[in-house]
């Protein structure tokens, strides 16, 4: 299979204005542009300023995703936002099963399947997150959650879908921390959900799946994770709301795809 491009998304959470957003937006899109045909990229800003930074990313390429959208298409579900609505205002892509979702929340396996599946028929592409806590991995079990998680996303889901899928392993002990996992254990969960996805489906449908790292990535550990081949992209917290490192992580992400082309 030939190499492809690295997928780069910046998660704004719940960060910012609505000056600071289209000012970030404008960043990014000047970044991106050099690179475009060496890295693709996504921004997942707060809802309020969805439309705002639509507008800004115009015909850059620059992909504008949500950060998670409502089981339901529509109906009495105050503060929810529907998958129909963000295609309304041209959102590509949506994070579901965020950890911050499943922890914070109390969303449970079932609930993020049901996202997923109401996000791919309104058209969407989904990035499903799957990963751990520091418990359950020093138990021993990380495997075993991140397997129960991706099963448990995908249930039901029929082959012909698994395209639109991007799947971010991200361990909730890197997230936030400081901390991240080492490029070897990263490349290694990767394997894992990659050769899962075969079980679930078959080679070329686990092949049409990028699998991206998150958890506290920045322009430091950037080239050393994407030196593996496992790795094809990143989902970028905290680093993706300061323009210069986002940008930087953007061309570790182009070297990085130039690299492997050979």
């Amino acid at each position: 299979m030939h190499p492809r491009r690295l997928l780069i998304g910046g998660n704004w959470k719940m960060n910012g204005d609505l000056a600071s957003s289209v000012e970030l937006a404008e960043e990014v899109v000047e970044a991106f542009e050099p690179l475009r045909e060496s890295v693709d990229c996504v921004v997942f800003p707060p809802f309020p300023y969805l439309q705002a930074v639509a507008r800004t990313l115009g015909n850059s390429g620059v992909i504008l995703g949500a950060q998670d959208c409502s089981t339901e298409a529509n109906g009495a579900l105050t503060g929810d936002i529907s998958a129909e609505m963000l295609v309304d205002l041209g959102v590509g892509q949506v994070i579901i099963g965020h950890s911050e979702r499943r922890q914070v929340h109390n969303e449970s396996d079932s609930q993020t399947c049901d996202k997923v599946h109401m996000a791919l028929e309104s058209g969407l592409k989904v990035m499903l997150c799957v990963g751990e806590t520091w418990d359950e991995r020093s138990a021993g079990r990380a495997d075993e959650i991140v397997r129960r998680q991706l099963k448990g996303g995908l249930a039901g889901l029929a082959k012909d879908r698994v395209g639109a899928l991007t799947i971010a392993y991200e361990p909730v002990w890197a997230i936030g921390t400081g901390k991240s996992a080492t490029p070897k254990d990263a490349a290694m969960a990767h394997d894992l959900i990659r050769s899962d996805l075969e079980d679930l489906y078959d080679r070329p449908s686990s092949a049409a799946v990028r699998i991206l790292y998150g958890g506290s990535v920045n322009a430091a550990n950037a080239p050393g994770l994407f030196a593996h081949l496992q790795i094809e992209g990143a989902l970028v917290g905290g680093a993706s709301l300061k323009s210069g490192d986002f940008a930087s992580i953007l061309g570790s992400a182009a070297t990085s795809f130039q690299g492997r082309r050979g």
